[in-house]
């Protein structure tokens, strides 16, 4: 990927990291839409930023098709989704009463993913060369407790994507998958700390990253003892102590 000459959609990036991206890419030279489900902050965000914007919502199969083919339409150059839309809720698995909380994690993080995957991938094949960033986790690697749902759906998008890479080779299409550790944005509601890393820190060591193209995962360093504990024999010593921290 060419951060500093690429046309890129990122939905979800009306805040934390998707928003952060968004910045970053622009300001290396890309073309960016964003995409959400609140015309009025998207309109913000276009007039403090141009980004161009559609209206979208990953848990209507409906709505992704409409704004794939306003995103193709109105930028035919399109080469780059980034699958950024995701939410994160805390589940207690002893009571029934997650389940709503569970099915909507999937319907956002699994196949939100596979169906933004779905309706951009004919037009991104049709290009000379174009890339597909998915966005998983450091807990796709090991669960945080709190979240179940969320830590499975991170699973699943790590497996998908390595079936869609393999599936993808030989073509034009490069696949890419984000893997942030816990970073300090408002995934889990206003006020949240995860005591994650810094924003602005991430985006820096993501950028360079992107630049260097040197993995197919794109790992800053504080995800690196999540990404490699089952190697390491670390996993339930992570699991048992991210869980004694009450998140």
């Amino acid at each position: 990927m060419d951060i500093t000459n690429s046309t890129v959609f990122i939905p979800g990036a009306t805040s934390g990291i998707g928003l952060g991206l968004a910045q970053r890419l622009q300001a290396a030279g890309s073309t960016v839409v964003i995409g959400g489900r609140r015309r009025a902050l998207l309109d913000s965000l276009h007039d403090e930023y141009g980004f161009g914007t559609v209206e979208l919502d990953v848990t209507d199969p409906a709505s992704i098709t409409a704004a794939a083919a306003s995103v193709i339409e109105s930028h035919p150059s399109l080469d780059t989704l980034v699958t950024m839309s995701g939410i994160m809720r805390a589940e207690d698995l002893r009571s029934s009463a997650h389940l709503d909380d569970a099915l909507a994690t999937i319907e956002t993080n699994l196949l939100g993913t596979i169906r933004l995957i779905d309706a951009f991938l004919p037009h991104l094949l049709g290009r000379p060369a174009s890339t597909i960033i998915t966005v998983s986790s450091g807990l796709a690697y090991m669960p945080l407790a709190a979240t179940p749902t969320y830590s499975a759906t991170k699973a699943a998008v790590h497996s998908y994507t390595q079936s869609l890479r393999q599936q993808l080779a030989g073509s034009p299409v490069s696949v890419l998958e984000l893997v942030p550790p816990a970073v300090a944005t408002d995934l889990m509601g206003e006020g949240v700390d995860f005591g994650g890393m810094p924003l602005e820190d991430f985006l820096s060591e993501v950028v360079s990253l992107l630049e260097a193209g040197a993995s197919p995962e794109i790992l800053v360093q504080n995800v690196l003892p999540l990404r490699w504990s089952e190697r390491d024999g670390t996993q339930q010593q992570l699991i048992g102590a991210l869980a004694s921290r009450g998140h």
